[in-house]
């Protein structure tokens, strides 16, 4: 199980009201990624260099 570490935020690319993603930290400095429409769904684990290599995409 992974541990999450740190509260959600939502995408900054997100209107305030509607519903997007949200990422939170992992104890293994990896990152967790949900549906803000389902909170309590199912979470897609993303360790720290793949994380690191998305955000590359949007530098």
């Amino acid at each position: 199980m992974t541990e999450v570490v740190s509260p959600f935020r939502k995408s900054s690319y997100s209107q305030p009201e509607q519903n997007c993603v949200e990422v939170a930290d992992t104890a293994d400095n990896g990152r967790v990624v949900r549906d803000s429409k389902r909170p309590a769904g199912p979470l897609l684990t993303v360790s720290r260099d793949s994380w690191q290599a998305f955000l590359q995409q949007f530098a």
